[in-house]
């Protein structure tokens, strides 16, 4: 008796197999696809909307230290409190990623797709180029609300103290060991992006999750980091160099490398056989 059955055998009509398609958990090969458009799409798109795309998630990014502080401002001083406050991490990223803003570290890995598969100099070019502008967009849209947070009567005392806090926590790593917790905050936002395809009605719970955890951690996130180093300095309690040589330089380093270097490449690895045979 043969243990190969034919497929027509199990499925006989069109609407049960397009059923069994949309319970099937998508293939490696067809989740890289889905990014790799999604990479093309956002290198097509004109500078001037990535630039602002970029201002607005720098800004929107910031509730994600603002939700930090509001929980640790109002939670007693307890040894839970931190598992806790640590959800607050979470309502930027819902923010920015649901809003479909421009965020440098989900670019890690979605405008790197193309990059893959061409394999050409202009591709890269322009990889490149995207990455300057949105970083640099990130940056400007942190310092935007830094400065707001810092001199417009909009924080309470205690939620200030918590704010600079956590601000002077983030920030007061060595370079070493800004750039080590970097990377695997690389490598989890990476895993967000490559798993958000598949969430299939999830994604809120998703980013929830993998931000969080990143919080727990305490790695280190380029653009929320930004928000805070901007605070620090547009206070003067921060100096340009220790914020660009001792945080900022570090910490896009090891999210560039656990994004791109690390999870990027090791999926690439995975389905290359897969794209090289089917070319």
């Amino acid at each position: 008796m043969s243990v190969h059955s034919d497929p027509s055998d199990l499925i006989d009509h069109a609407d049960e197999a397009d059923a069994v398609d949309e319970v099937a958990p998508l293939s490696p090969k067809l989740i890289f696809e889905a990014i790799r458009r999604n990479g093309e799409e956002e290198l097509e798109r004109p500078n001037r909307s990535l630039w602002f795309s970029g201002i607005a998630a720098g800004i929107l990014i910031s509730f994600s230290v603002l939700g930090e502080a509001l929980l640790r401002a109002r939670l007693p001083d307890a040894e839970w409190r931190y598992i806790i406050e640590n959800i607050g991490y979470t309502f930027g990223f819902l923010l920015v990623i649901l809003g479909r803003m421009q965020l440098f570290t989900e670019n890690t890995i979605t405008t790197v797709a193309p990059v893959l598969i061409q394999r050409s100099r202009a591709c890269l070019i322009r990889t490149i180029e995207l990455w300057s502008i949105v970083i640099a967009a990130n940056v400007i849209g942190a310092f935007v609300v830094a400065t707001f947070l810092a001199y417009a009567p909009v924080l309470a005392e205690d939620v200030a103290d918590a704010f600079q806090q956590l601000s002077a926590h983030a920030t007061s790593m060595a370079p070493g060991e800004g750039f080590m917790r970097g990377i695997p905050a690389g490598v989890l936002i990476a895993a967000l992006v490559w798993m958000l395809p598949s969430a299939k009605g999830s994604e809120v719970a998703l980013i929830f999750l993998f931000t969080w955890l990143i919080a727990l951690g305490d790695f280190t996130h380029i653009v929320a980091g930004s928000v805070e180093m901007a605070y620090l300095l547009v206070q003067g309690d921060m100096s340009l160099a220790s914020a660009l040589f001792g945080f900022f330089i570090p910490v896009l380093a090891g999210n560039v490398v656990g994004g791109t270097i690390i999870f990027t490449v090791l999926v690439w690895a995975q389905i290359m056989p897969e794209v090289k045979s089917n070319a």
